[in-house]
């Protein structure tokens, strides 16, 4: 009985490779490849983004996403703490900011904060259109983060708060030189999956409006796209996306594994 298992988890597997191999076979010799190279490898029209994608459009996403992560991660603290307080409208506030931020769309949050709030409360970010999506993704980001580090707290053990508060440590003390660091360590695998999240969203700021040298990768190769009618451009903007999120997640996965083998 064990072997007909065994045979027929063999004869599955098989099967499925099959299948992928056949579909990758089907799609390799279907491609009409001379119009699908002139169309969207172009190595005249990829050459000719260069080094403007990487200098102006990949920095500018780079920048956008530590920004973005790095005011999340600061509203991210305050709000999980909020929400771990014992005094109820603190944690009716984060509450509300995290369900709020969580359950809209990036999208409409730069929209919100680029358009809604100019005009319906005269309150405009300054720093131009690249500061009013940046603005809207560091809100976005805040109500993710504050969810993660929340668990993060909340899984560090109580004999460590009991510990620190018997030694005389005040609770603001404890939580921000005991607590937040032990649990900063076991979230920074979700924390790393929250940047890559956040560095495709970047691609949303176009909606709060551009300049040339504020463009990130989606909207450069979407301008030169347009220009050269040409989808080569939005080609090479994909492999710059790839060469930088798999290495974080491939970061991500390691620490996953090494803190599950140290726990």
């Amino acid at each position: 009985m064990a072997m007909k298992r065994r045979t027929r988890q063999l004869i599955y597997r098989l099967a499925m490779y099959a299948i992928f191999v056949a579909v990758v076979g089907w799609a390799i010799l279907a491609t009409d490849w001379p119009r699908f190279s002139k169309q969207f490898l172009n190595p005249e029209v990829a050459a000719g983004l260069f080094p403007d994608i990487v200098t102006v459009a990949l920095v500018n996403t780079l920048l956008y996403t530590l920004i973005g992560f790095v005011g999340g991660a600061l509203l991210g603290i305050l709000l999980a703490i909020l929400k771990l307080s014992s005094i109820l409208p603190f944690r009716w506030f984060a509450t509300a900011w995290i369900e709020l931020f969580r359950g809209l769309p990036a999208l409409l949050t730069i929209f919100a904060v680029a358009y809604m709030l100019p005009i319906g409360l005269g309150i405009k970010v300054p720093g131009g259109p690249a500061a009013q999506g940046i603005i809207g993704l560091v809100l976005v980001a805040s109500a993710y983060m504050a969810e993660v580090i929340r668990a993060g707290i909340q899984a560090v053990p109580k004999g460590q708060t009991e510990a620190s508060r018997s030694l005389g440590m005040s609770t603001t003390k404890t939580m921000f030189w005991v607590v937040l660091p032990q649990g900063f360590r076991i979230i920074i695998p979700p924390l790393t999956n929250e940047f890559v999240l956040l560095l495709k969203d970047t691609s949303l700021v176009y909606i709060a409006g551009t300049t040339i040298m504020s463009r990130e990768l989606t909207t450069f190769a979407r301008d030169s796209a347009s220009a050269t009618a040409n989808g080569t451009a939005l080609v090479v903007a994909a492999a710059l996306y790839l060469i930088v999120t798999i290495p974080l997640t491939r970061l991500a996965a390691w620490l996953e594994r090494r803190l599950a083998r140290q726990r």
